[in-house]
């Protein structure tokens, strides 16, 4: 299956990299934000790592923020 979209460091990333880093593409491909997201949801998905959450997200957010 070819792949659409470019990745963030210009390689695919390991299950465990995906699993730690919130952003897998190459943000300057998408037009906007919503667009983004679900193309980060499906890039998880071809990897077989989980979809971030809301709360995940949140929880995230408020822990590198505080």
């Amino acid at each position: 299956m070819d792949w659409k979209y470019r990745w963030k460091n210009g390689y695919r990333p390991s299950r465990d990299e995906a699993a730690k880093n919130p952003h897998l593409l190459d943000e300057s491909q998408f037009e906007n934000e919503q667009d983004r997201k679900l193309a980060e949801e499906s890039a998880r998905k071809h990897l077989g790592v989980p979809t971030l959450t809301l709360d995940e997200d949140s929880v995230y957010i408020a822990s590198c923020c505080a």
